[in-house]
């Protein structure tokens, strides 16, 4: 059985805790698999490391595609910030696997460092505030369906929805919070 690569001792392991559980079992279940992928990545001999990260990566598009295509469905657009760090961080994912396969196996292990750092910033920010719209909506990821639509936005939110977003956008207003406003109105 292959060894660990002693050469990456250095860097600490991403391990799942729960400080990073959402409360939306589907969410939490993939990036728990994620951080697990991570680890076989941050623990691959030098041989198996860019096989490990490829498939680290088909995982994290999967993954990633899920949490755009949710909020699509429930009005977090999908346009917005949350949605562009995915794809900012695959691309750079794919151009470590590019380099992985040219033999800059450092950089690769690098990459996953970092990208467990950034992992666990952007799932108790931003995947935590989607979380919270999707229990607020009712959402279930694994079927789609939403059990108080009238909790829906009336218009896509925008931002990110994280407190890392520098969108001056005011959040948007439910259709419960529309329904309100319009019967406190004087007649």
């Amino acid at each position: 059985m292959p060894q660990p690569n002693p050469a990456n001792t250095h860097h600490a392991i991403m391990v799942w805790s729960d400080a990073l559980s959402l409360n939306l079992p589907l969410m939490d279940d993939v990036h728990h698999e994620f951080i697990d992928l991570l680890a076989v990545v941050a623990q691959a001999p030098d041989a198996e490391l860019v096989t490990a990260w490829s498939t680290l990566i088909d995982h994290t598009e999967a993954h990633f595609a899920g949490e755009d295509r949710w909020m699509e469905q429930t009005g977090f657009s999908s346009s917005n910030c949350h949605s562009s760090q995915h794809k900012v961080i695959l691309q750079i994912m794919r151009e470590g696997l590019q380099r992985g396969r040219q033999g800059e196996l450092d950089v690769v292990r690098q990459m996953a460092f970092e990208l467990g750092m950034w992992f666990a910033h952007h799932a108790q920010s931003m995947d935590a505030a989607l979380a919270l719209h999707l229990r607020n909506v009712g959402f279930d990821p694994a079927t789609g369906r939403i059990a108080q639509p009238q909790a829906l936005p009336m218009q896509a939110i925008h931002g990110c929805g994280g407190d890392s977003c520098s969108d001056t956008q005011p959040p948007a207003r439910s259709r419960t919070q529309a329904d309100a406003e319009l019967l406190a109105e004087p007649a």
